[in-house]
């Protein structure tokens, strides 16, 4: 009998993306048989109460799932605090763990996938991280799922065996790092990566993510990732409190479920060339850009 992982997920003051959060999980093939962990943080503000009161009372009608398990937070931890917390806590108990947070929309087979790579990478050192997430690639001919560097933070799994080497110490990551490993970090200097990293020390943003990446590639780990995206993120509309408005990251999820997986544990370079294209290019010419400023700022 296979032990599937739990599920983390991590919501806070909006109801109606936890709502379509949960309403595609429960639509997942793996749904009946994964034992769901809800973390709901706690108001920041009395202005935040009467939301987190409507997700409260969401979540504990929740059904299709092995079991559910909601963890509140009488204070406000933030998302940074709560999702370390929650993944120390189920990589503990369970030696692995699947999270997702109030945003996220996914494919039926996107349980699968993450399961499927869990039991088949467990004992291979260097692969730290599965992600569900992946840009809209140009590249057609990509594996289904293939290895790379940098760790997506919308969908995504790991072991207790690799959570081990997460280093929430900025100071102690960023004394790591040269000249070569920043640029190899950045993808080139593609993407701000290392600023997110310099912010973090000016106390500009408060993430996990950046940091878990950093103590992936500091060990040399790589990420597993779908060619085509297994997950959207529909959090990009000015209603979370980290992230702004944005259509360059909206991707078609893949209806399909991944039945390739690498056999050989090793950075994809087509892969790679394909992601630092986007990368380079995401934001379009300056006209593109300049459209897209005016309605973020009408909106």
């Amino acid at each position: 009998m296979q032990n599937f992982a739990p599920i983390a997920l991590f919501v806070y003051n909006r109801p109606k993306h936890t709502e379509r959060t949960v309403k595609f999980l429960q639509q997942n093939e793996l749904a009946a048989e994964s034992r769901l962990f809800i973390f709901s943080d706690g108001a920041k503000t009395s202005a935040d109460e009467e939301k987190v009161k409507e997700v409260r009372d969401f979540i504990k009608k929740i059904d299709g799932f092995k079991s559910v398990e909601i963890i509140e937070s009488r204070t406000n931890m933030g998302l940074a605090n709560s999702v370390i917390a929650g993944v120390n806590r189920l990589t503990a108990t369970y030696g692995q763990v699947i999270v997702f947070e109030d945003d996220l929309i996914s494919s039926p087979y996107t349980l699968t996938y993450f399961n499927e790579a869990l039991n088949r990478y467990r004992n291979e050192e260097k692969v730290m991280h599965i992600g569900a997430y992946m840009y809209s690639l140009k590249d057609t001919n990509l594996p289904q799922s293939f290895f790379y560097r940098a760790a997506t933070s919308w969908g995504w799994a790991t072991w207790a065996r690799a959570w081990q080497n997460f280093e929430p110490n900025i100071d102690a990551l960023l004394q790591q790092f040269d000249s070569k490993k920043k640029y190899d970090f950045s993808i080139e200097n593609t993407m701000n990566f290392w600023k997110q990293m310099q912010d973090f020390k000016k106390g500009k943003n408060n993430s996990w993510a950046i940091r878990w990446y950093a103590s992936i590639f500091l060990k040399g780990g790589l990420t597993l990732n779908p060619s085509q995206s297994l997950v959207n993120n529909i959090g990009h509309d000015g209603t979370g409190i980290h992230s702004g408005m944005s259509d360059i990251y909206n991707v078609i999820i893949n209806p399909q479920p991944i039945k390739e997986f690498p056999t050989v544990v090793e950075e994809d370079k087509n892969a790679y060339k394909a992601i630092k294209y986007f990368l380079a290019n995401r934001k379009g010419s300056l006209w593109a850009r300049i459209k897209r400023f005016v309605k973020e700022k009408l909106a």
